[in-house]
């Protein structure tokens, strides 16, 4: 059975263990350019010890970033900034990875710690764009529809945003797929009503994830690989579920997908969902065997023992922690103390005298 300090082969990339760093918007960028705080914040979980550490969502236009404050890479302007962060990650035995996103419906907000409502064009926000002009919530800016021009425009802006990633020296992108952003718009039932070929159906409405995944794939080298984060259930009555997400995966890998990043919600403001301990497991789980794609579980997961049986019992081939690597970069390390196998542990040279 593989543990989690064993290797995860990618195509041709090699995890040098099951552990990753989940893609965490710091809400920290001007114009959407890495700063010393991307470089110090994603190189220092790189030094900490995972296999795989992934910069935030990052906007693959300006409209679609969630804040004022996100990452992007819409422009080439951006590739240099984000090389250093990339190179650093590498340089120290991780797998330098980047979410490449459009926020949807829920752009134009405000960084959580000032609130995180949406802000109007005339407080220096911008009008959300969607498949269908429903709001995220009633009393919200319906985003404009997007026409089928728009449409063809946002595929060939991942295709740029991959390319641009490539030139980084980012070795495996995601794409981003859920919480209620607009790949995820498109196919949850809740919040597409178009009636044209990117509605309808499930062929329908998933045709816009797998359309901006072809066109990644048309400039990722075929040794590399590439995962996609979906919404495996929105929680809501007549809503996307855990069976239409394992139908899409399959879809998904026929497209090109090598991993899928299991998450949960997002898409609805009155979802009820139970979070707890590793309740977003069932997920990959049931996506890994009914897809036969291997899967990424997210969602607190917290305790070292916790993650270790995740990848012994076969139900997700990698963790992705995210809270619990804000508390502790060196999670990865206390990890494999914790687990009885301290020679597992990627401690840099520079640290040894404190283990």
């Amino acid at each position: 059975m593989p543990r989690l300090f064993d290797p995860l082969p990618l195509r041709g990339v090699t995890l040098r263990n099951r552990i990753g760093v989940s893609p965490m918007c710091q809400y920290s960028c001007t114009d959407g350019f890495a700063t010393d705080w991307h470089l110090v914040h994603l190189g220092s979980r790189a030094v900490g010890g995972a296999g795989l550490v992934m910069a935030e969502a990052t906007a693959v236009e300006p409209r679609g970033r969630i804040s004022p404050g996100d990452l992007g890479i819409w422009s080439d302007a951006h590739i240099e900034p984000l090389a250093r962060v990339a190179r650093f990650i590498a340089e120290h035995g991780a797998v330098p990875a980047i979410q490449l996103a459009h926020a949807g419906r829920k752009a134009s907000t405000a960084a959580p710690w000032d609130g995180g409502r949406p802000v109007a064009p005339d407080a220096g926000g911008w009008q959300p764009v969607a498949p269908s002009p429903l709001p995220f919530r009633a009393d919200e800016l319906p985003p404009a529809a997007l026409s089928e021009a728009d449409i063809d425009g946002l595929l060939d802006a991942f295709r740029q945003a991959a390319r641009r990633a490539l030139a980084a020296g980012f070795t495996c992108v995601e794409l981003h797929a859920a919480h209620g952003y607009l790949a995820h718009s498109f196919y949850s039932p809740l919040s597409n009503a178009r009636t044209d070929r990117w509605g309808g159906s499930f062929e329908g409405r998933t045709r816009f994830v797998r359309g901006a995944l072809r066109a990644i794939r048309e400039v990722w080298p075929a040794d590399l690989p590439v995962m996609v984060r979906l919404s495996c259930s929105d929680w809501a009555p007549g809503g996307w579920t855990l069976a239409d997400s394992v139908a899409l995966a399959r879809l998904l890998r026929e497209d090109g997908c090598d991993l899928v990043d299991c998450s949960s919600g997002g898409g609805v403001a009155d979802a009820r969902i139970p979070a707890g301990a590793g309740y977003q497991v069932p997920f990959a789980e049931a996506v890994r065997a009914g897809a036969g794609l291997p899967t990424a579980a997210v969602g607190l997961i917290t305790d070292a023992a916790q993650a270790d049986q995740i990848v012994r019992n076969q139900q997700a081939d990698l963790v992705l922690l995210a809270r619990a690597e804000l508390r502790d970069p060196y999670w990865p390390i206390h990890a494999a103390h914790a687990l009885g196998h301290p020679e597992r542990a990627a401690i840099p040279r520079q640290y040894l005298r404190g283990f």
